[in-house]
């Protein structure tokens, strides 16, 4: 049996590249990508804690967190091609003003 601390290890590292990869890309897809890494991470660390633990409170909860992020996958993806559409970049350095 794999011990658990080797899958807390992999989800804190996969945080860990996810929370670099948002802070350092300027690009809005990288940075949804990101996102999503970083809550993935966590799916893996509550799954983990679940099994070890015996109790399925973790597993329903990574349920819970699938849907929120495709929800945010759906939702970053419309703001991202809006932008697009009347900026012609996706970069966020280049978008800095609000029309209201």
């Amino acid at each position: 049996m794999i011990p658990i601390t080797w899958y807390l290890t992999l989800g804190a590292t996969l945080f860990a590249i996810g929370v670099y990869g948002f802070l350092t890309r300027r690009n809005v897809i990288i940075m949804f990508l990101s996102i999503e890494l970083m809550l993935n991470a966590t799916n893996l660390n509550l799954v983990a804690m679940s099994h070890y633990l015996q109790d399925l409170r973790g597993q329903i909860l990574t349920f819970f967190i699938i849907a929120v992020a495709a929800a945010e996958a759906a939702i970053g993806l419309g703001i991202v091609v809006s932008l697009f559409r009347n900026r012609r970049t996706v970069y966020a350095d280049e978008i800095t003003q609000l029309k209201g």
